[in-house]
């Protein structure tokens, strides 16, 4: 519970410091802590269960005394929170990677919840110690899958890939469609955080004469079929040749 504290808390600052207007220094304002925000809390949650997993081999190795009574009620009441937070945060959390993180400390704790539930039962039942490191262990297993999940997506922004729901040669094709345009290149599309898409390009067009009327098709074509709204456009001729500079 002090972890989620400390994750929640972490992603309430990072929407605090996101929302700061851009700087001379941070040209791109303090969008990017969010995702910060989100990989401090993946890391916490790979410790969090490898801190899980010392306890229960501990466990094994050395079975303890456990109060299966006080477990059971402890457990109950601590799943009852975690729903209701999951239940607060499960739509943001489609939208914003930095509520993500902190969502899933919110479903590691729930499933920490209804393993305790499930193990003090059983020890209630058969008087066997032996349920609760082995439910742990299936707990910190499934902590594991959902930071390995949280940390991926945010290497991809950090490392500036394309967003998962967005196939480049599509936009690509689309771009070169438009009337007037004869080529393509250094095309780029990333993520400055999980809800701000951008897009960079050089687009070669035939009559530089136009460029001010492809500019704003291109741009509208970018925004309204592909969702990203964020978009810079260089327009050259073949004579400027950079397309020979980038592939």
């Amino acid at each position: 519970m002090l972890s989620d504290m400390f994750a929640l808390g972490l992603s309430l600052f990072a929407f605090w410091l996101s929302s700061k207007k851009p700087s001379t220094t941070k040209t791109y304002g303090y969008y990017r802590f969010e995702v910060v925000s989100a990989f401090i809390n993946g890391v916490l949650l790979i410790l969090i269960a490898l801190w899980i997993f010392t306890e229960a081999f501990s466990r094994f190795e050395h079975p303890a005394v456990v109060k299966s009574i006080p477990m059971l009620f402890i457990a109950v009441l601590g799943l009852m929170i975690n729903l209701l937070g999951i239940y607060l945060l499960h739509g943001l959390g489609k939208e914003s990677i930095n509520i993500r993180g902190a969502l899933f400390h919110l479903i590691g704790d729930a499933a920490g919840s209804v393993g305790a539930i499930v193990a003090a039962i059983a020890i209630i039942l058969t008087g066997w110690t032996f349920f609760d490191p082995m439910i742990s262990v299936l707990i910190g297993f499934l902590i594991i899958y959902s930071a390995w999940r949280l940390l991926w997506d945010v290497v991809n922004i950090l490392m500036q890939g394309v967003p998962p729901h967005i196939d480049l040669d599509n936009i690509r094709q689309a771009m070169l469609y438009v009337d007037g345009v004869t080529g393509l290149c250094d095309l780029h599309i990333w993520s400055l955080t999980s809800q701000l898409d951008m897009l960079s390009a050089h687009v070669v067009v035939e009559d530089m004469g136009r460029n001010k009327e492809i500019l704003e098709r291109l741009t509208r074509l970018i925004n309204d079929k592909f969702g990203i709204s964020h978009v810079t456009l260089q327009i050259e001729d073949e004579a400027v040749g950079t397309c020979n500079l980038f592939p």
